[in-house]
């Protein structure tokens, strides 16, 4: 007797196999097209070559799941490495306490004795900060804001010290009370404004101190720290003040680095 065998079913499922690897691509296409619309291009390489070592490799999904989790897949296959956010920059150094430009304040009065004892400067330590005066006679002719280059290496022992330290430097012009008026300065206060800027170009442009640091003022004979009534008090008053302004006054100054504030451009009245 002859026994018949029954044919074989066909498989009519093979079609899942075709449609689970298309899904699986346009998954990683996607992937991909996403981080490529990223602004880290690192980020987008990484996926780039990630995806095609998982296909290879037949570990995309894993590779995948890694890649969103800023995981990276080790080159042997055998563990991954995390990608480590960036260190954030170290926080700028404190501004030197009122305490702290009392010792910058002796040591600028022991390296430049001969200068004090002389008249040149004067140095004190007030509720502003660190207040150096630059006195006319040995840093300007009179009437003029050129800088007498004889003055330099005092300038320059002043700023290697000043510029160790954190704080914002103001320099502030002060005149006496007898009136200018030449063709070149109106009044004292262009005069004194005029010195101030001078002092801090060659700050800038021979020291190469910070800029952003520095700002100027100009207080014409309005600001006297000896009376004007006398040659010597007027002498006195005639400076340019190099002002190291201390953490505390540091609170009522501009804060440093600010965004600048946009405005948006006015639109068309309304009628």
């Amino acid at each position: 007797m002859n026994t018949h065998k029954a044919p074989a079913h066909e498989n009519h499922e093979r079609w899942l196999v075709s449609y689970a690897d298309f899904i699986t691509l346009l998954f990683a296409f996607f992937v991909v097209m996403f981080a490529t619309a990223q602004q880290d291009k690192n980020k987008a390489k990484e996926v780039a070559e990630s995806v095609r070592e998982a296909i290879q490799h037949g570990q995309l999904s894993e590779a995948i799941t890694g890649i969103i989790n800023h995981k990276k897949t080790a080159p042997d296959g055998k563990g991954d490495t995390r990608e480590h956010p960036p260190h954030p920059p170290p926080p700028p150094p404190a501004a030197a306490t009122h305490a702290d430009l009392q010792k910058s304040a002796e040591l600028l009065q022991k390296a430049l004795a001969t200068e004090l004892k002389a008249g040149k400067i004067s140095i004190v330590v007030d509720e502003r900060g660190l207040v150096i005066s630059l006195r006319e006679a040995a840093f300007f002719a009179s009437g003029d804001d050129t800088i007498n280059a004889a003055s330099f290496p005092i300038i320059e022992k002043l700023v290697a010290l000043i510029v160790g330290l954190p704080n914002p430097v103001r320099l502030e012009g002060h005149t006496d009370s007898v009136p200018i008026h030449t063709a070149r300065f109106r009044s004292n206060w262009e005069l004194s404004a005029a010195r101030s800027i001078a002092m801090l170009e060659l700050l800038r442009q021979r020291y190469h101190f910070p800029p952003e640091r520095m700002s100027v003022a100009g207080f014409g004979e309005n600001a006297p720290v000896d009376t004007n009534d006398t040659d010597e008090g007027r002498a006195h008053n005639r400076r340019v003040d190099m002002v190291v302004i201390s953490a505390e006054a540091m609170k009522g100054e501009p804060a440093p680095h600010a965004a600048p504030v946009s405005q948006a451009a006015p639109g068309p009245a309304k009628k």
